[in-house]
């Protein structure tokens, strides 16, 4: 906190009430968080912000009415090319792009993307058009992992276009940001999702997430049955158990939904570096 030039920014109340207000326990609280989260952006640094709830989803972030809130409430004029209504931005622009590979505040402008620790996957993103396909020529981003790999992600850009260097921002507002940001995005999700595709109270056994671990690599029955030294009908077994735990109508849906459920992770990648030093 000793390099930064504090007369420039504002300082950070944790106690303050707008943070109680950003809570969202019902659809009606929607709106009412949004304008909270909208007022705290701009009292700390004059930000504009731009919400997405899920970046897979081609349905914008919408109040108990149906008004964007992109336009209603945080103030994205027209002119900006209405980005909450194109449901391929998460495939062109490098911001939610970015948040597929990084779980953790950043900023970003047109020369890099920040971190606090090295993240090489975000190296290879092309910035070149940063400024016309993020609408700003900076941002702080929060990405925010949801339950069943839901990805959404709340930015925080500088209504003065001249602003490209948020480094300092960054350093003071990061933390504060990323809370309201998260509680922002979980809540909606929470009121807003209709989709309730994984069972209740799923458990998996042992045996069955050490079946689906060699199938999400790729493995056949026969080869996971050479593996664990087990029968292929006893994988078969298995599977089709954790199959019908999940609901999924195949193989290939029971990986995935154990995936989605964090059964399976990078443990299935620990899995074949044991196997291969077996």
């Amino acid at each position: 906190m000793d390099r930064i030039d504090q007369q420039s920014i504002s300082p950070v109340d944790f106690r303050t009430s707008r943070q109680g207000t950003i809570c969202i326990a019902s659809i009606d609280d929607v709106r009412p968080a949004a304008e909270a989260l909208r007022d705290l952006a701009r009292e700390l640094s004059n930000f504009r912000v731009a919400a997405c709830a899920n970046i897979a989803s081609k349905s914008a972030m919408t109040d108990a009415d149906g008004n964007p809130l992109a336009s209603s409430v945080f103030g994205w004029p027209g002119s900006k090319d209405q980005w909450w209504k194109k449901p391929l931005l998460a495939l062109s622009s490098p911001l939610p792009f970015a948040c597929r590979y990084e779980s953790e505040p950043f900023w970003a402008n047109a020369h890099g993307i920040y971190t606090r620790a090295p993240n090489p996957l975000l190296d290879q993103i092309d910035l070149s058009h940063f400024a016309d396909e993020v609408n700003a020529p900076a941002a702080i981003v929060i990405p925010v992992h949801l339950p069943f790999g839901q990805i959404g992600v709340v930015s925080f850009s500088p209504i003065d276009e001249r602003r490209s260097d948020l480094s300092r921002e960054f350093d003071i507002y990061a933390d504060v940001l990323e809370y309201q940001a998260r509680r922002f995005i979980s809540g909606y999700s929470r009121v807003a999702s209709q989709r309730h595709w994984i069972p209740r109270n799923c458990r998996l056994s042992k045996r069955e997430v050490e079946c689906l671990r060699w199938a999400a690599l790729g493995k056949t029955d026969v080869e996971i049955a050479m593996i664990l030294s087990r029968s292929c009908a006893t994988v078969r077994f298995h599977i089709h158990n954790a199959a019908t735990k999940l609901e999924a109508v195949n193989r290939s849906q029971t990986v995935f939904k154990a995936t989605q459920l964090g059964y399976l992770g990078s443990v299935a990648v620990s899995a074949a570096q044991g196997h291969n030093h077996a």
